[in-house]
């Protein structure tokens, strides 16, 4: 049995003409962007893929263009294909759209959060204190004691990223960067400096965490619906109450991904799939765990390879969730704590009855759900959970659980929720 693992991509992957594929061929693409763009309140889209580089390279463009790349790639992939993950993962900025798909920021704190991260990280850049780096060919050992030699108590050189047994970043001040990277090539290494790039990952971001900390904690974090593993420790995150902390920690530690690459070996994953424009963290899976099938959902070929996987092994899509089956499961998970009899016949299991004959109706003819059926089995479940008196709170995350896991997040975008209370 094929167990999935979704990656997210950060800082890198980014490109002119990010996404436009995905916008042109998938409606749910399309109003992922245009939801953006309200959110941020320029046009994202047109700056992705007709902009200038020089503009989309400023972190505070190129972190949300980043963003909604990556959940345009989720979101078409759940429209057309909807086998879910066993665990999430994000390198460095990807942390956040892993944390939004996985249900536990919502699409819009997300970009209101990286585009803020992008703006204090510019801030730091465009001081000249900091730079980054990436080596490749190097043993990490002899990178790690380069960064000790590089360093002084005025200057210091850290290693920011542990991304394969022979790459690796580093983050620090200029003077001890170049230095390290001096040191790399003697013994021929490759180096990819970052122009102007921020110190990420290193101690240099500490002003910066406190201030983004502070960011964070204004925020609501729902509840995981696939794990997500940390970039601090390659474990995890756990409980929803650590995201503020991981998030603003991860600005100041190294991007554990070769261990986060051990974990998924560890659990047996066995295909990763990349949400992103372009395979960065696919050869990263190759040059980690090479007997984890790598593909990039964000490139046409790669795309078309797993729509055709799927498509020929139907048992991998059979617990594929609908807006139907999510209905009845979310009737039956959640308690009741309405004791009228009566009430509870009316709003709770004549509803319920009802949206169990759709599904039985869909279970014989082998149909797809049409959109009145998926809307009659919303309204009943509405129904089930006002009276069985869950907190109206707690009703929106469901429902925005349920169009999260279909890919029904616009085609429902009138649905009325309750108002919360």
């Amino acid at each position: 049995m094929e167990k999935i693992a979704f990656l997210f991509p950060g800082q890198g992957s980014h490109f002119v003409g990010m996404g436009k594929t995905l916008y042109d061929q998938f409606e749910i693409a399309k109003q992922t962007f245009e939801e953006a763009n309200d959110v941020l309140g320029f046009d994202l889209a047109n700056l992705c893929f007709n902009g200038s580089l020089l503009e989309l390279n400023k972190m505070q463009n190129m972190f949300p263009a980043l963003l909604v790349s990556s959940v345009a790639s989720f979101r078409v992939y759940i429209q057309e294909i909807g086998v879910l993950p066993q665990f999430c993962a994000g390198h460095s900025l990807g942390e956040y759209p892993a944390l939004t798909c996985a249900g536990v920021i919502s699409y819009a704190d997300a970009l209101k959060m990286v585009r803020l991260r992008g703006v204090l990280a510019q801030e730091l850049a465009d001081s000249g204190v900091g730079a980054m780096t990436i080596l490749d060919g190097v043993d990490v050992e002899i990178v790690a004691e380069a960064c000790k030699k590089a360093s002084s108590s005025e200057e210091t050189a850290f290693i920011s990223c542990y991304n394969s047994p022979n790459q690796v970043s580093i983050s620090g001040h200029p003077q001890a960067v170049q230095r390290v990277e001096d040191m790399a090539q003697e013994v021929g290494g490759q180096i990819s400096p970052l122009i102007g790039g921020a110190p990420f990952h290193s101690p240099l971001m500490n002003d910066i965490a406190e201030k983004f900390r502070i960011e964070l904690d204004g925020y609501t974090y729902g509840t995981f619906r696939y794990p997500v593993i940390s970039n601090v420790h390659a474990r995890p995150y756990g409980d929803p109450e650590n995201v503020a902390d991981l998030l603003a920690k991860q600005l100041i530690s190294p991007v554990q991904w070769q261990k986060t690459m051990q974990y998924l070996q560890k659990f047996g994953i066995t295909i990763a799939i990349e949400m992103g424009p372009k395979n960065v963290l696919s050869n990263l899976v190759t040059a980690n765990a090479p007997e984890i099938e790598a593909l990039c959902f964000g490139q046409k070929e790669d795309r078309r390879a797993l729509i055709d996987y799927f498509s020929k092994h139907e048992q991998l899509r059979k617990h594929v969730p609908t807006v139907i089956t999510r209905c009845l499961a979310i009737a039956v998970a959640t308690p009741n704590t309405n004791w009228n009899q009566e009430e509870y016949q009316k709003g709770v299991i004549k509803p319920y009855r009802r949206i169990q004959t759709i599904q039985d109706e869909l279970d014989r003819t082998g149909e797809r759900p049409t959109i009145e059926q998926m809307r009659e089995a919303l309204e009943m479940l509405k129904s089930i959970l006002a009276t069985k008196r869950v907190p109206v709170r707690e009703q929106i995350e469901w429902f925005n659980q349920i169009f999260d896991e279909t890919g029904t997040n616009y085609l429902f975008k009138d649905f009325e929720l309750s108002k919360e209370e």
